[in-house]
């Protein structure tokens, strides 16, 4: 089973390519990825965070999970700073200005177009995930001082089980 990477591994710096085809692969894939991402345990899961760029995220915002495939963000609304983690970046969480609400199309794991919409937990997953296909970490969403402060953070503590 594939491992979750973490910050500095190229694959999340990376823009991730469209799915073409939804195949055997692609559907075996995002159900690896809802494992591993219950496993972690994470509300969300981008095949980037481990180490594959394809345009597909898994999530689970509490009514059981759901595949995104090839998203696009159609409408966002609203501002609201809230606490997020990220699991390529565990045991840190930060305040971080998303859109309070996003609405986004993509194709389901059956090719199937589907709408996700939402506010509170479920917009900033979508948001969230669909950062990680850009190759945008959270870190980025953060104001220069404050992701000046993250990143000497992690040098000197590194993440959770490192043996630095």
């Amino acid at each position: 089973m594939n491992q979750i990477v973490t910050f500095g591994h190229p694959a999340l710096i990376t823009k991730s390519a469209d799915i073409v085809i939804i195949d055997d692969y692609i559907v075996n894939l995002s159900k690896k990825m809802i494992d591993i991402m219950y496993e972690a345990p994470g509300v969300g899961l981008a095949a980037p965070q481990i180490g594959i760029n394809k345009n597909i995220f898994v999530f689970d915002a509490g009514d059981g999970p759901f595949v995104a495939i090839n998203p696009k963000i159609e409408k966002k609304e609203g501002e609201i700073i809230f606490m997020e983690g990220c699991l390529s970046l565990p045991g840190y969480y930060w305040d971080i200005e998303r859109a309070e609400y996003a609405k986004m199309s993509c194709l389901n794991e059956h090719g199937e177009e589907v709408i996700y919409e939402g506010d509170e937990l479920l917009g900033r997953v979508l948001q969230h995930e669909y950062d990680h296909l850009k190759g945008r970490l959270l870190i980025k969403a953060m104001k220069r001082k404050a992701r000046k402060e993250a990143l000497r953070e992690i040098s000197i503590k590194g993440f959770p089980g490192d043996r630095t």
